[in-house]
């Protein structure tokens, strides 16, 4: 996500950061470098300059707050920018509501639904999913998909009339907290399909009307956005395809100036793969601030096992709980996310050794799979009938099956040096446990 901006932006801050010195030339240097990285991740020109020239009017026209240096007053001045370019202030969904999703065919807005669907499950809500798109073949059988895939109740009405749909639905789902009506989309924004969302706009009264925009459209989402706002009166956007795009600062900042703020992105094609828009935390990410915080939620979500946690730290883990790990990371999304979450990793290894690791784990995984409990409870069995036996199963090589031993007690003796619960008590590392409910 956001890839070439972030190691640029990230790339500017280290300059910033590590310079021998700061002075006026040295900031004009680095605003020409995030005025070139912002247009070239397709920001409006008007934007872009108007956003250096506020940097470079609070940075350099006004003396630092007192304490501060001028490098560290530079660094906040530009952090602050990048916040208020690309939305400002969180604006999330919460309580009982109505929501009605409108986007143009092609947007993944029906896939969003989906994911935004598990989202308020996650808060311990019980959506309920409409069918309203009888123009797009096979739309509500994809809607129907999805939610059998996520546990969640899909009206279709039989006789594709969308407003009878509309009115049924609100009926049936009275008393779940959240329905979510799928609207129709077109290639263009027409007369026909401008009629139909007016129409159902009056029926549904929605509390929210969310438009889905790719990320793909860059600058050119502001129109679609201004558009659909006049229609129906947009509440909320939500960027999907994040990941797959160069274009995404442009259709950030491009939404984010419309009365519409950006409430979610999509960050992936999983179902789980959407998270709630943040600004101040998601310009920490460009900048290679990193982003505990999110970090930590994810891990929380995904209910990371305490107990394999403690066996790490201790180094007297068992193969089975290295498994679990590696299958809890893997839920957490790509290493190069991950990392980019932790301040100062991003950008550090190269993306290739990522995806190289990435690999690796999997095969680990594929391996600890075709071993027996007691192999994975106690590794020590494992002798050179049992590594042939093993890769055989696994359709990996024998050295595979010793590179994953090798690595397993390398890691083992790695966390005894480390000091085990006595390391973790000292420092940060004593905050990261707390946040993640340990108690060493």
């Amino acid at each position: 996500m956001f890839d070439s901006l972030g190691k640029g932006l990230s790339g500017v801050i280290r300059k910033l950061v590590t310079g021998t010195s700061v002075d006026k030339k040295t900031v004009e240097e680095i605003l020409q470098d995030i005025r070139k990285l912002l247009l070239q991740s397709d920001v409006d020109i008007k934007m872009t300059d108007e956003l250096v020239a506020s940097i470079k009017r609070n940075a350099l026209d006004k003396n630092p707050p007192s304490g501060m240096t001028l490098r560290e007053h530079v660094l906040k001045v530009i952090y602050d920018e990048l916040v208020k370019l690309l939305g400002g202030k969180s604006v999330g969904l919460a309580g009982r509501r109505r929501i009605m999703f409108v986007g143009l065919f092609g947007s993944g807005k029906t896939t969003t639904i989906g994911k935004l669907a598990k989202y308020f499950i996650k808060q311990g809500m019980k959506p309920g999913l409409v069918a309203l798109d009888f123009h797009r073949p096979a739309a509500p059988q994809q809607l129907e998909q999805l939610g059998k895939q996520i546990g969640v109740p899909v009206h279709i009405e039989g006789n594709k009339d969308p407003y009878l749909a509309a009115k049924n639905a609100m009926e049936k789902f009275s008393k779940l907290d959240v329905i979510i009506f799928d609207t129709a989309g077109r290639n263009a924004l027409d007369k026909q399909l401008a009629d139909e969302l007016k129409k159902l706009n009056e029926i549904i009264k929605p509390d929210e009307v969310l438009l889905a925009i790719p990320a793909d459209l860059g600058k050119v989402a502001k129109v679609q956005a201004e558009e659909f706002h006049r229609l129906v009166g947009v509440t909320g956007v939500i960027i999907t395809k994040m990941d797959g795009t160069a274009k995404a600062g442009g259709a950030l900042a491009a939404a984010s100036v419309t009365g519409a703020k950006v409430k979610f992105i999509g960050v992936g094609e999983k179902i789980d793969d959407l998270e709630m828009y943040d600004p101040t935390r998601f310009v920490s990410r460009l900048l290679g601030l990193g982003d505990l915080q999110t970090l930590l939620e994810k891990a929380k979500e995904i209910e990371i096992k305490k107990e394999s946690v403690g066996k790490i730290v201790e180094g007297k883990f068992s193969l089975k709980d290295f498994m679990d790990q590696i299958e809890a990371m893997e839920k957490m999304g790509p290493m190069t996310q991950v990392l980019g979450m932790i301040p100062g990793m991003s950008g550090r290894i190269p993306e290739g050794a990522l995806k190289q690791q990435e690999e690796k784990m999997k095969r680990y995984k594929h391996i600890m799979q075709s071993m027996t409990k007691d192999e994975r409870d106690y590794p020590d069995l494992i002798n050179a009938s049992r590594v042939k036996r093993i890769a055989k199963g696994s359709g990996r090589t024998e050295a595979d099956v010793r590179e994953l031993l090798n690595q397993y007690n390398a890691m083992k003796k790695m966390m005894r040096q480390l000091g085990g619960k006595a390391g973790m008590q000292r420092g940060q590392m004593k905050n990261l446990a707390k946040q993640f409910g340990l108690n060493f």
